[in-house]
């Protein structure tokens, strides 16, 4: 049996909560935060600008050596300008549950990602893990946190 992993990101971004809410709870806005190599595409049609609970997101991606793959979560919580949870419905992972949290702070507004997953194939996921997917998790996140500072002069806490 695999192990269930944890990370944990923080960024403080010099901005209002409704701005950087506006930006992070539309889905459109997922293709601007993904590394380009990984081919990030929605796949269906979103019926609305806003995350809502309940909605699904199909796209595809390529996270490892341009194979390519369909995932499909759900947004199964959302808190309008504190939080909203996605999980995976189908995709690589074993579980992916990932929670966004934002919070004023002085100065701007701190962005919290949680996610916590877990890989298929017992221990050998766990090797992967060690080798490569939690990297690969880091560098998407990186990526991540060098657009919204490229889009608001964000600072990581």
């Amino acid at each position: 049996m695999s192990k269930l992993y944890r990370i944990e990101f923080k960024q403080n971004i010099p901005s209002d909560i409704n701005t950087v809410w506006d930006f992070i709870s539309s889905p459109k806005n997922l293709k601007l935060i993904t590394p380009p190599h990984m081919g990030f595409t929605i796949l269906n049609n979103l019926d609305s600008d806003k995350m809502y609970s309940g909605q699904i997101i199909s796209y595809k991606v390529s996270p490892v050596a341009g194979v390519k793959m369909n995932w499909v979560t759900e947004i199964t919580h959302v808190k309008e300008k504190e939080y909203f949870v996605d999980e995976q419905r189908f995709g690589p992972y074993s579980l992916w549950h990932h929670k966004h949290f934002i919070k004023p702070i002085e100065g701007g507004v701190e962005m919290t990602d949680i996610i916590d997953y877990k890989i298929p194939f017992g221990f050998l996921g766990d090797i992967a893990n060690a080798l490569l997917v939690k990297k690969q998790l880091q560098n998407i996140f990186d990526y991540r946190f060098k657009k919204v500072e490229e889009i608001y002069g964000a600072y990581r806490k």
